[in-house]
């Protein structure tokens, strides 16, 4: 062990002759420890949300999504579906329609999304365990359903307990339409609803499914579609499959897998999960003044120490090396006990469940706040209490060591 990391270790467990000093020492310690478990534990119920969320937009999101580079939809009489559908692991290649709409049920209304979708689109697993039946049922091949989210069948005045209820579509009209007649301006269409799907908050209060041939006859879309979605096998490496689709379809096509298709939402989560450990970060800069107040007072303690050790052939580089290890020490001890105990705790929610989210009465998606321990975040916070501690005692031995030169 280096001298001046020996002598620091042994100033901070060596009784004082000032009591105070060991109390202002221990103060320190737990001030930074404290620092340390609230940002690992904040941090791992962010990403506990962030998984959550991420869930939640992953049943009903496509694994991959294919779309145009220069417009809006893709023409479907000349897309290599076929070639894509011999890739490994690729289950369903399915083309699809978005397009933003209008709403009515009897006298509600609402704006929102229409998502038109084969058949094979509710074979998949996750989509089809989000929706939900209703209480009674209607079955006719004639009529054409649709499913509404959760929150946009609330908004319409749509009731899971009828047997199901009329809707009004109204869509935009391409091409040349009048802005002063509701009848020029829409495609006007009408669904019926016996189910209701639920997924991601803003999802469900935003989009209706419906029949993907209803709806490219309702808008005019006759060999075209807003974009072509894949699913794949869950096992599977869905960035390797994504190179490959690009292989096959070129340039001119965008292939998206879940993150970008939602990379707004996800930049949203980056940027407050970075605000909330900024302010952490501040708070924890708040707790690292006990340690300059420590190590001022140790410094002016061990005086007599320094002139002894100069006196022995130290120099002035010996004695700040030693303080300066002092102060570390101090942040480090301080954030190892926070980043243990924060730890237990974020285990001991993840896997007993002790905070409650809201007043438990089932109300949430989660009845307990979700966490996720992230080995990078607690090396961030590791790293961030040496460097903090690093610059406080930096700066705290320059200026009080000036005083004896």
């Amino acid at each position: 062990m280096k001298l001046p990391l020996f002598i620091a270790q042994r100033y901070l467990l060596a009784k004082k002759s000032h009591n105070l000093i060991n109390i202002v020492t221990w103060i320190s310690i737990v001030s930074v420890a404290v620092a340390a478990f609230a940002m690992i534990f904040v941090l791992s119920i962010f990403n506990g949300f962030n998984v959550v969320i991420s869930d939640s937009i992953h049943k009903m999101t496509a694994d991959l999504q294919i779309t145009s580079v220069y417009g809006k939809t893709l023409n479907l009489n000349d897309f290599p579906f076929d070639k894509i559908r011999e890739i490994k692991n690729v289950e369903l290649v399915l083309p699809t329609i978005t397009e933003d709409a209008l709403f009515r049920n009897d006298d509600k209304q609402q704006i929102g999304q229409i998502k038109g979708v084969p058949p094979e689109f509710y074979q998949v697993e996750r989509i089809g365990n989000s929706i939900i039946q209703s209480r009674r049922s209607v079955s006719n091949d004639n009529v054409k359903f649709a499913i509404p989210g959760v929150g946009m069948a609330y908004y319409l005045g749509i009731s899971p307990n009828t047997a199901y209820s009329l809707i009004q579509v109204y869509v935009p009209r391409r091409g040349n339409a009048s802005s002063f007649s509701l009848e020029n301006s829409f495609n006007t269409g009408q669904l019926f609803v016996n189910q209701t799907f639920e997924t991601n908050q803003d999802i469900d209060a935003t989009t209706i499914l419906a029949p993907y041939d209803w709806l490219s006859q309702l808008i005019g879309y006759e060999g075209v579609a807003s974009d072509v979605e894949i699913f794949v096998n869950q096992s599977s490496n869905v960035n390797k499959i994504k190179k490959e689709i690009k292989n096959i379809v070129g340039p001119n096509y965008n292939v998206l897998d879940q993150y970008e298709q939602q990379s707004t939402l996800y930049k949203m989560m980056k940027s407050e999960k970075l605000a909330v450990y900024l302010i952490l970060v501040f708070i924890l800069v708040m707790a690292t003044f006990n340690v300059i107040g420590s190590l001022s007072m140790l410094i002016i303690e061990k005086k007599k120490d320094t002139a002894t050790l100069r006196a022995m052939g130290g120099d002035n580089s010996l004695i700040r090396s030693i303080f300066l290890n002092e102060g570390t020490i101090i942040s480090v001890v301080g954030g190892i006990i926070g980043l243990i105990l924060g730890i237990i705790a974020v285990l001991l929610q993840q896997y007993v469940g002790i905070i409650r989210l809201g007043d438990g009465t089932g109300s949430y998606i989660v009845e307990y706040y979700p966490v996720a321990l992230q080995l990078q975040d607690v090396l961030i916070v590791l790293a961030t209490i040496t460097v903090i501690g690093g610059i406080a005692a930096f700066t705290t031995v320059r200026i009080s060591m000036k005083n004896f030169d």
